[in-house]
C-alpha cells in the first residue's frame, strides 16, 4: 500500500468520488469537523468512499450546521480489495468492538460472526460492527471497507463455504507444532480463518471441521490465549506466511 497522510484527517464517506465534486457533509461529521477539530474554510480532509480510491477535499462550512467538501485531488488510487474471509465467533461488546477493530487492520476483506457450539454471545449489532470497521479504516489509511456479514452456525458456513477457498482454522486441540510448515502451502490460495468462542470448538465441530478437505486446523502456541487474542496472532501468522505480508523464507 502507498504511504498517506499520517496528519490529515480522513473520512469514509458513502458518494461517489470525482475530480471537481461537492459533497454535502453528513451532520456527524459536520460536528466533528467544525466542532470537535474546529476545521475552518479551505483545510482539508481525505476522504474515501472504498471504491473511488481516496481524495483531497476542502472543507466549505456554511454556518454552523451544514458545509459541503470540494474534491481537489486523488491522492492514492483504490486497490485491490483483500479476499481474506475471517470467521469468529461473536464476543461482549468492548471486546468484539476490538477484534473488528483489529481484523481491518490485520487485512481481513470479509467479517462473517459464526454461532458455534460453545458461542456465549448470539444476538450481534451489525451497524455497531460495521461503524468499528469503518472507524478503523479511517484511522489506519485503509481504502476498502472490510464486508460485514449476518451471523451464520458453524454447520451452515461449512456447508456453504467456497471449496477452492481454504479455511485456517485454530484448533486448540491440535498436536501439530511447525505452524508455518502448515501455513507456507496455502501460499497464493483465497483464505478463510476461522477463530473460536472462549469455550473453544466442540468435539463434534473439530471432527466436522477435520473432515474438510478445504479446512487446515492450525496450533497457536501453548499458551491459552483469548479469543480476541487468538484472533490478532492468527492474522499475523497467516499474514505472514500465506497472506499480504513479506514472506517468511
Amino acid at each position: 500500500m502507498e504511504r498517506y497522510n499520517f496528519k490529515t484527517q480522513r473520512l469514509h464517506v458513502a458518494a461517489d468520488l470525482t475530480a471537481g465534486a461537492s459533497l454535502c457533509a453528513l451532520p456527524e461529521h459536520v460536528n466533528y469537523l467544525l466542532n470537535v477539530l474546529r476545521l475552518k474554510s479551505g483545510d482539508t480532509v481525505l476522504v474515501f468512499n472504498g471504491r473511488d480510491g481516496e481524495w483531497l477535499a476542502s472543507v466549505e462550512p456554511a454556518g454552523r450546521k451544514s458545509c459541503r467538501l470540494a474534491l481537489e485531488k486523488q491522492t492514492r488510487p483504490q486497490p485491490a480489495a483483500s479476499t481474506l474471509v475471517y470467521c469468529f465467533a461473536p464476543l461482549k461488546h468492548a471486546r468484539l468492538d476490538y477484534m473488528v477493530q483489529k481484523a481491518v487492520e490485520m487485512g481481513a476483506g470479509v467479517l462473517q460472526p459464526v454461532i458455534t457450539r460453545h458461542t456465549q454471545v448470539s444476538r450481534l449489532n451489525l451497524e455497531r460492527m460495521s461503524a468499528n470497521a469503518v472507524e478503523a479504516a479511517e484511522q489506519c489509511g485503509i481504502l476498502s471497507v472490510p464486508q460485514c456479514r449476518t451471523p451464520l452456525p458453524l454447520e451452515q458456513l461449512v456447508l456453504g463455504w467456497e471449496r477452492d477457498r481454504q479455511l485456517v482454522f485454530c484448533d486448540e486441540a491440535s498436536n501439530d507444532s511447525d505452524v508455518i510448515a502448515l501455513l507456507q502451502p496455502l501460499k497464493d490460495k483465497k483464505l478463510g480463518l476461522l477463530i473460536g468462542p472462549e469455550g473453544g470448538f466442540s468435539d463434534e465441530e473439530r471432527e466436522m471441521l477435520h473432515g474438510c478437505s478445504f479446512v487446515t486446523g492450525v496450533p497457536l502456541g501453548p499458551r491459552i490465549l483469548r479469543a480476541d487474542t487468538a484472533g490478532v496472532a492468527a492474522l499475523a501468522l497467516l499474514q505472514a506466511i500465506a497472506g499480504d505480508w513479506p514472506r517468511l523464507r
